[in-house]
């Protein structure tokens, strides 16, 4: 039997502990998902000088950026699994505190090879901790209060990837006690300490707590399919897609369907998949899924070609850039805190809503750049930027609530992981996709205000699919 639920507007979960948590709960969790996504961004700021500082080559500057995210996104799925086998808040503590050591190993590296195994560590962190806190919200906040929890998600997501530039160009010019680049991986430390300790007295205790083990053969075809995916990704425009980097996309196909038939056989003889299937047989996930897949190629491509065009076109530092990203934090800020009451009105649509923000806010943007070249003021671009954040927060806030809707609780970390695993797929093939046509623009124009332009009128394309995507979710019940 088959119903047809509003994902925005109701989610089918276990009923909440008998103990609600309180608010501050919800502030550290969003403590431990603001540090984890801020270092996703921020360390791009700090390129320059960590490469001065360690005299690093390009390659290792990569995979001190890649580390991060390779670890991360090939270890989402398994980091659900495991909270919801042995406690999600157990989980994000673990998580929590390997990410707070692996921060302060970055900040005390001597060497870069140092610093690119921390930063390997710290995604490993992450990765354990973030499906926690989308777990831990779907099952314990219910109501007008789980729509003001994910909202609050949406808010501290978005801050971490929208300011983490200015945030990082503000550490690096202030240079706290000489430390440089290394004050962006040290601010972690005490914010990472003091929300560990918070997490144990605040944050109520969720999971299945049973006997099943986790899926080792699931977990290694996973990681390998995901990491095959997102490597060649991320360094085969740098390196010129050699030979490598197609056997690897290749390879993805047999990794992941094996891994999904491993599964499906799993789930047949009553074992404890990593992944249960029948989430998949859910409209609201499944669709979910697929629109935080194809959102994501729009967002870490365009922070990409956005602080290209800022630092090497305009000539801007990383805080003057970092300065011109203000207007889209605003736009998000003030759009992200009314997403609940637009859902309300809206429901699914609300999603559209948002996508088709954004795709004019990057049309706006295309046609500025176009007019003002890199000449002109980089102020020209505040309302185009303004625009693209409020479509931002009308799509990230609300998102979570809609992929999570009738999720089992018993799987609820495991599906938060799916999500992000996803999302993780989609900003790598982004980044790809739109790499290659911003530097194919450049190299053939020569100006980067062409190649600014061209691009986002390809992410603005992304943007209306994705409202078409949307259509697919289920509609809100009658009566």
């Amino acid at each position: 039997m088959s119903t047809t639920i509003d994902p925005i507007r109701s989610a089918e979960v276990a009923p909440p502990a008998a103990d609600r948590p309180s608010w501050g709960a919800l502030g550290v969790l969003l403590a431990g998902i603001f540090i984890t996504t801020l270092d996703f961004f921020i360390v791009n700021v700090a390129i320059p000088s960590l490469q001065r500082g360690l005299h690093a080559g390009p390659a290792a500057v990569q995979f001190v950026v890649a580390g991060f995210g390779l670890a991360y996104a090939a270890s989402l799925i398994t980091g659900g699994r495991l909270g919801d086998l042995h406690g999600r808040r157990r989980m994000f503590r673990v998580g929590l505190s390997v990410f707070t050591v692996a921060s302060a190993a970055c900040g005390l590296a001597p060497t870069a090879g140092v610093l690119i195994a921390a930063r390997v560590l710290q995604g490993l962190g992450a990765a354990l901790l973030s499906p926690q806190v989308l777990a831990i919200l779907n099952v314990v906040y219910t109501g007008r209060h789980r729509t003001a929890a994910f909202n609050a998600f949406g808010l501290a997501m978005g801050f971490g990837g929208v300011f983490g530039q200015l945030i990082g160009g503000v550490l690096i010019q202030a240079d706290i006690a000489g430390l440089g680049w290394r004050s962006i991986f040290l601010i972690n430390v005490p914010v990472g300490a003091i929300a560990l300790v918070l997490a144990g007295r605040l944050v109520p205790e969720s999971g299945a707590g049973g006997r099943s083990r986790l899926d080792l053969t699931g977990t290694v075809l996973v990681s390998l399919g995901l990491v095959a995916i997102v490597l060649p990704l991320v360094q085969g425009q740098q390196q010129g897609w050699p030979l490598w980097t197609w056997l690897c996309l290749a390879a993805a196909v047999p990794l992941l369907a094996g891994f999904v038939v491993h599964q499906r056989r799993t789930g047949d003889r009553g074992g404890s998949p990593l992944v249960d299937l029948a989430m998949f047989r859910q409209r609201a996930f499944s669709a979910g899924v697929a629109i935080g897949l194809v959102y994501a190629l729009t967002t870490a491509s365009f922070f990409l070609v956005l602080a290209l065009y800022l630092q090497q076109g305009h000539g801007l530092s990383a805080l003057g850039s970092g300065l011109v990203f203000l207007p889209l934090g605003l736009g998000y800020f003030v759009s992200s805190s009314k997403a609940g009451q637009v859902a309300a009105r809206l429901g699914r649509q609300v999603l559209a809503a948002g996508a088709l923000t954004v795709a004019a806010g990057y049309l706006i943007l295309a046609v500025t750049a176009e007019e003002i070249g890199t000449a002109g003021a980089a102020a020209w671009l505040a309302p185009g930027l303004l625009i693209a954040g409020a479509g931002m927060g009308l799509v990230m806030a609300p998102l979570p609530a809609t992929v999570l809707a009738g999720v089992r609780q018993g799987h609820a970390a495991a599906a938060s992981g799916v999500l992000n695993a996803a999302q993780q797929a989609g900003g790598a093939i982004g980044v790809a996709m739109v790499g290659v046509v911003f530097y194919q623009v450049l190299g053939a124009l020569g100006g980067f205000d062409g190649a600014f332009s061209v691009s986002e009128l390809v992410l603005a394309g992304v943007a209306v699919a994705v409202a078409g995507l949307v259509q697919l979710l289920p509609k809100a019940p009658t009566g």
